[in-house]
């Protein structure tokens, strides 16, 4: 069939795959069925409910192998539809011929199962994945029977309820017609909505007259001979697997199974030791444990490979909604929410399958004590011998481990030192040395200046050397350097140490601005609500006009404007873009400076501005990317409505880590082109810029241990103010020396206050 399918419409290897796998599963099911039951006469009903089976594995075919459009969307609709048919012929066949059988009303259910599922998927792939709820119609079925594995009272048969026919019915009807594309948009959700509906009904009364009948005297049915060591098999593997699993989820190879945890001894011995009353509850607390752990595990490794850091269990599910929302565009809004949902399913399934599977074992544990004992044992000593030998396995881990333990105790170490690091970070936010310095001694070397405060998103020293992209951003720093000693600039660079990694930009600019280490979001939020002084309201207090351009800031944030100390943020609906966006960028970083430029410095009879602008068009996905145009033309932003569509896309881009590398650094000259095209065309003697990175990029860029370093740069055209920064000892250039100097980020605040205010002299 999957050839004929081929031949007439065209399959791809998905559809060759996904046909043919599900073609085997299907006739060794059935086979296993027939030996089982002992069939001596197939029949036609069965033969019916074959050929059933046989158009629902073209449906897959089709469903997964072809795009659902002109003559495959007409073949899989007509074959559906054939499908519908034959389920109201196969059981009058049964019924007429005398050959009803409890395999034939097995085989009829789990082929209507199957089709339902398969069309489930189809509407996902015709409607897309913001209608991935859809696969709950498609997958209900299978959920109850996971469920029955665990709960042995849903495995009881329920009355017969002709109306439960009449949803099966209705499921494959809907689903059938949505595909088609017949009905609109709005209508066919509305009919899926009727179909989950009614079918969450149907489903519903079965499991809540199970439920209420649960404790009249029946019995479960024992699940079959084979069933049983294989399911106490699997609970074992579930088990052994979450506990060796390392500290860091991402690290996990087959090898890993090799290692012995001290956990497994323990648990196995107290299965054996305590009351069956209390090892029950045992059982189902510690396989909720062990949930969390591997959840916490499974973060570890994310924020390691992302961050460069450990999970803090306290302060990081802040980095839910920002990581929702570089998901999004990454891959799309309907994607996103369904790895999300898949991502929600996969905790529960967690949660549920380890609780059960310690349950089993301990069930089994106690009917052999003797050898659940001497299993327990075994390991044990197998345990302490890797331990004083230092036995390890390929890949250089230990064979002796305790990783489930090692990391429930890191996660309360690190809690305790969240709770103390409140106290010391507040005593370091009230010890100020220029808290109480009079304007009049504020920022005196730089009265009448322009002060631009640039954050340049994702630009790290990685950027700059020791990777591919590095030549290319190395080489328009270069250029970018000769054109604004061509324009009257000269430049200083160095690197700071940010206190973030491959994300978290705004802890950067907290610390940058406060002068204080801000490496946690417990800091960033204890930092918020004092009056700390920020460079932008030390301007301000010197006589400044302050400014913070966030074009990431979509919503109102005066807690933000009030910490800085800025007269006017400018959010993304506040500058007059009528553009497109940019995937994560809201506007282009050529419009961010123009639009700054014109709100803010155009003006002849004003104060001067301190701004710290946020360039956010190399922040991640780094594609698609803007083009400069001439400044004249930027105007409201529609001239750059034509871009997003000649670049790649996210989706395009994500599976392929090179050209994600290569995009990245494509997205750092952009950037720089568009600040130094900006500072040549609107020449001012009287501004200051500093420039800089605010992070390192993810690890996927940067990889492994790149370090915390990120460019900064100095441009000026007064040579007062590079004097004044001699004592720095930065390097002439956009570009940093590789020698050139490595401050911490927090250090900046203080040395630029005192270099410039005071003449010089520390404040008393």
């Amino acid at each position: 069939m999957v050839v004929l399918l081929d031949l007439r419409v065209g399959l791809s290897e998905v559809g060759w795959v996904g046909g043919g796998v599900l073609a085997v599963g299907v006739a060794v099911l059935l086979g296993r069925a027939l030996v089982r039951t002992r069939t001596r006469r197939f029949g036609s009903a069965n033969a019916v409910t074959l050929s059933r089976s046989v158009l629902t594995v073209a449906v897959a075919a089709l469903a997964v192998g072809t795009d659902l459009r002109g003559r495959a969307l007409v073949v899989l609709v007509s074959l559906a539809a054939l499908a519908l048919v034959l389920d109201l012929v196969d059981g009058r066949v049964a019924r007429r011929t005398g050959t009803v059988s409890t395999l034939g009303a097995r085989f009829d259910m789990e082929v209507d199962a199957l089709l339902v599922l398969v069309l489930s998927v189809a509407v996902v792939r015709s409607l897309g994945w913001s209608v991935a709820w859809v696969l709950v119609i498609g997958a209900a079925r299978y959920l109850l029977l996971a469920a029955a594995a665990v709960l042995p009272w849903l495995r009881e048969p329920t009355p017969v309820r002709p109306w439960a026919k009449v949803v099966a019915a209705v499921q494959g009807v809907a689903l059938t017609v949505v595909v088609a594309g017949v009905l609109p948009r709005t209508v066919a959700l509305g009919v899926l909505v009727a179909a989950l509906a009614l079918l969450s009904e149907s489903f519903g009364w079965q499991v809540r007259w199970l439920w209420r009948h649960r404790a009249r005297g029946r019995t479960a049915r024992p699940a079959p001979a084979v069933v049983a060591p294989a399911a106490t098999a699997a609970a074992a593997l579930v088990v052994w697997a979450a506990l060796v699993l390392p500290d860091r989820a991402t690290d996990l190879s087959a090898s890993s199974l090799l290692r012995v945890p001290l956990e497994g001894a323990v648990l196995l011995g107290l299965a054996v030791l305590v009351p069956p009353r209390a090892a029950r509850a045992a059982a189902v607390g510690a396989g909720l444990v062990i949930a969390v752990v591997v959840l916490l595990k499974v973060l570890e490794g994310v924020f390691w490979g992302v961050f460069d850091r450990p999970f803090d269990l306290l302060n990081d599910g802040y980095y839910l909604g920002p990581g929702f929302g570089v998901l999004v565009d990454s891959i799309g809004r309907a994607a996103a929410v369904g790895a999300v949902a898949a991502l929600v399913l996969a905790v529960v399934a967690l949660a549920v399958t380890l609780p059960w599977s310690l349950l089993r074992l301990a069930r089994v544990a106690r009917g052999r004590r003797a050898l659940a004992l001497g299993v327990a044992a075994l390991m044990a000593l197998l345990w302490v011998g890797a331990t004083v030998t230092g036995a390890r396995i390929p890949g250089g881990a230990g064979v002796a481990t305790a990783s489930t333990t090692t990391a429930a105790y890191d996660q309360v170490t690190r809690l305790r030192a969240d709770l103390a690091d409140r106290k010391a970070f507040g005593a370091a936010i009230r010890h100020d040395p220029y808290a109480n310095v009079p304007p009049d001694r504020l920022l005196t070397a730089l009265r009448g200046k322009d002060v631009l405060l640039v954050f340049v998103e994702s630009y790290g020293r990685v950027a700059v050397e020791g990777s591919r992209f590095s030549p290319a951003v190395s080489s328009a720093l270069v250029r970018g350097t000769q054109r604004l000693t061509a324009a009257g600039y000269a430049t200083r660079s160095a690197y700071l140490t940010s206190p973030t990694f491959g994300g978290g930009s705004w802890l950067a600019h907290a610390t940058m601005q406060s002068g204080l280490w801000v490496d946690s979001q417990q800091r960033y939020d204890q930092l918020l609500s004092t009056r700390r002084l920020t460079l932008s309201a030390a301007f301000g207090r010197a006589g400044w006009r302050t400014v913070l351009d966030a074009p990431a800031t979509t919503r109102p944030w005066p807690q933000g404007a009030r910490f800085y100390g800025v007269d006017r943020l400018y959010g993304a609906a506040d500058v007059g873009y009528r553009g497109p966006a940019f995937s994560y960028a809201t506007m282009p970083d050529q419009y961010v400076l123009a639009a700054l430029h014109r709100l803010e410095l155009a003006g002849k009879d004003r104060r001067p501005v301190m701004a710290e602008i946020d360039l956010v068009s190399s922040h991640h996905p780094w594609t698609p990317l803007p083009r400069m145009v001439g400044w004249d033309e930027v105007g409201d932003g529609s001239v750059f409505d034509d871009m997003p569509s000649q670049g790649l896309s996210p989706r395009q881009a994500v599976g392929d880590p090179d050209r994600v590398r290569e995009l990245y650094g494509r997205s750092i000259v952009y950037s720089w082109q568009a600040l130094v095209s900006y500072l040549d065309h609107y020449r001012d003697p009287n501004l200051v810029v500093i420039a800089l990175g605010d992070h390192q990029p993810h690890r996927s860029v940067s990889g492994r241990d790149p370090g915390r370093d990120v460019p900064v740069s100095v441009i000026a055209q007064d040579p007062q103010v590079l004097r004044a920064i001699t004592g720095w000892d930065w390097r002439p250039g956009l570009l940093p020396a590789p020698d050139a100097p490595v401050w911490p980020m927090d250090r900046f605040r203080n040395t630029f206050l005192r270099t410039f205010s005071l003449e010089g002299r520390n404040p008393s």
